[in-house]
């Protein structure tokens, strides 16, 4: 699969340091990561994915980590990138963890931004009724679309998110960037956990916020038996979107990763 991808910080492509690849989470793409990205390009070379069924990247039957893992493993291949660093979050970041299991090798570090590597119940089912509530073929403008997934989602900065997948195509009809339909049928997916088996080590940081409740302090040991050398370190006040909430925290976080 021929993932769409942003690249930042071309001239750092030849510095001796990894070049560095970030993914999005659930219903995002690269372009949420792109004014963090940029402060990170004065430094590095970076490369920002939008994973399959989200952004401009192709839409695909299956969605899984499986399917997600071998997407960033081929395209690593393609752009011949030699043990790059890799930043993941909630979604991206099982992507990555599944990479590290699939090719331990692969990689130079990964930061593993408010996911662990447990199973997790089936989420987000309100907001895809709401996506599905909108009737793209009657739907007149994007404030009408907002005032729909109102009803299911009450946070404007959530649903702000949610409708940058909003879209006119070349018809000039509204569309979801997202593969809606799959990701309806295919959400359990999202919840599975890292499948049982050898240790992986190298220099890995799993970062979680404050206020999530998706890295509780409970899972620690389970992510340090299969991760014996990570480091795990909670960002204070920050929630699940911790690069978006404390961008400036998040940011001094990544100078410290890739320095380590």
């Amino acid at each position: 699969m021929n993932l769409f991808y942003r690249e930042l910080g071309t001239e750092h492509k030849n510095s001796g340091n990894p070049s560095l690849l970030i993914l999005h989470g659930l219903f995002g793409s690269c372009d949420n990561w792109l004014t963090l990205s940029k402060k990170i390009a004065q430094k590095y070379h970076v490369l920002l994915i939008d994973q399959r069924n989200h952004g401009r990247s192709p839409h695909h039957k299956n969605h899984d980590y499986e399917s997600l893992s071998k997407d960033l493993y081929e395209f690593i291949q393609q752009q011949n990138l030699q043990k790059p660093a890799l930043i993941g979050h909630s979604m991206g970041g099982k992507t990555v963890l599944f990479l590290a299991k699939n090719y331990p090798k692969i990689f130079d570090r990964l930061l593993i931004a408010d996911m662990g590597i447990k199973s997790y119940p089936v989420r987000h089912q309100k907001i895809l009724a709401g996506f599905n509530a909108v009737n793209l073929s009657i739907l007149k403008s994007r404030k009408q679309a907002d005032e729909i997934l109102a009803q299911y989602e009450p946070s404007l900065g959530v649903r702000q998110f949610l409708l940058k997948n909003l879209y006119r195509n070349d018809t000039n009809q509204f569309d979801w960037r997202i593969n809606l339909p799959v990701l309806t049928e295919q959400i359990a997916n999202l919840g599975q956990s890292l499948p049982i088996g050898e240790p992986i080590t190298g220099k890995i940081l799993f970062l979680r916020g404050e206020k999530s409740n998706y890295v509780p302090v409970e899972d620690f040991q389970i992510i340090k038996n299969r991760f014996p050398t990570a480091q795990i370190t909670t960002l204070r006040g920050a929630g699940h979107w911790l690069h978006a909430e404390k961008p400036a925290e998040f940011l001094e976080m990544v100078w410290k990763f890739m320095a380590f």
